[in-house]
């Protein structure tokens, strides 16, 4: 159920109403708006009187929502969110670039990596410390030293950083190193880790699963939400089907399919949605031309060297010549880089 208040109705009198659907034993989500606000009422719907909620001054409607999410859903809140962080801004018609290494290897590389990224424009970096393998024997990542390394560059560069985070148990020291917490395709489902970023502050970014379809991916969204945490940017990232000739197939249908559904922001991971990096810039291009809200970017200094993924990194120069491409792009549908 939502309910939509009238414009300019004091936050007052808002909190009141929500808290007699508290005692409605119910969960009230107050949804911010730029004209209106709007609150999402959770819970056992038969415990709610409409009628009565309707006559409340200060109240403009009260509607049912059909979709399953009922947070992320765009029945019930018809603005677009906006993400802000840390001078990170995602949801306007800027469109936000985070790039940079698949993992943090160690501080020069990273200072080099952040301060030719921002000189082009990227508004984040983004760097792994904590890395999901699917081989128990491969690099893991440097773990809290990686931390301290991010810490480090964010404070030098005062670029914020987006890092993933794999355990409930380390989400308060990510948080206290990053920007933007990242939840990857291996664990979109796991509702623990969801949970646990959820009762943070700060923005989540959420990749789909490799398996995943539309409805799955906005649930494990509410996850994050229905905990208080209405700051969560969607990220696709490719999906597992039967193409032999790339890592994965990037789905850049679901960009389109998302924001007749979602609030929600929408990112698009061409680095890992193809694995090469002759393909990063073509799907880096259409994925602006379809709608993306922003990129994710791998960029190394020397991939040929680098610890993990080199393979879909991209150079700093070949980071320079993405953005002036996607550039042109931008614009030609009304957006800014």
């Amino acid at each position: 159920m939502i309910i939509v208040m009238k414009p300019g109705v004091p936050m007052q009198e808002i909190r009141q109403i929500m808290e007699r659907i508290k005692k409605m034993k119910l969960a009230p989500h107050l949804l911010r708006g730029t004209e209106r606000n709007v609150i999402a009422v959770i819970g056992d719907e038969r415990n709610l009187q409409r009628e009565p909620l309707e006559a409340i001054p200060g109240v403009e409607n009260v509607m049912s929502v059909l979709k399953p999410y009922k947070l992320a859903s765009l029945e019930g809140h018809q603005e677009r969110t906006v993400i802000s962080t840390g001078g990170f801004v995602i949801g306007e018609k800027k469109i936000a670039v985070i790039a940079g290494p698949c993992t943090v290897e160690n501080q020069k590389m990273l200072l080099q990596t952040a301060r030719h990224i921002q000189r082009q424009g990227a508004c984040g970096l983004r760097g792994g410390v904590f890395k999901p393998r699917t081989s128990p024997y491969a690099f893991q990542g440097l773990k809290n030293a990686g931390l301290k390394v991010l810490a480090q560059v964010r404070k030098s560069c005062r670029i914020p950083v987006v890092t993933e985070v794999l355990d409930p148990r380390d989400v308060k020291a990510v948080a206290k190193c990053a920007d933007i917490l990242q939840v990857g395709t291996r664990n979109m489902q796991n509702y623990e880790l969801l949970k646990a970023v959820g009762k943070q502050k700060k923005p989540v970014l959420l990749k789909r699963g490799m398996a995943a379809g539309v409805d799955d991916f906005l649930m494990s969204a509410e996850y994050i939400m229905a905990q208080g945490n209405y700051k969560v940017i969607l990220c696709e990232r490719g999906i597992r089907t039967f193409n032999d000739y790339a890592r994965n197939t990037l789905d850049l249908t679901i960009i389109p399919a998302l924001k007749e559904r979602t609030h929600l922001p929408v990112i698009v991971d061409p680095s890992h949605g193809t694995g090469k990096r002759k393909y990063v810039m073509p799907m880096a291009r259409a994925a602006i031309a379809a709608g993306a809200d922003g990129l994710l970017i791998e960029v190394h200094p020397h991939p040929e060297r680098a610890w993990v993924d080199g393979r879909q990194s991209l150079s700093l120069q070949e980071f320079t010549e993405l953005m002036r491409e996607i550039q042109s792009i931008a614009h030609a549908i009304g957006r800014t880089l």
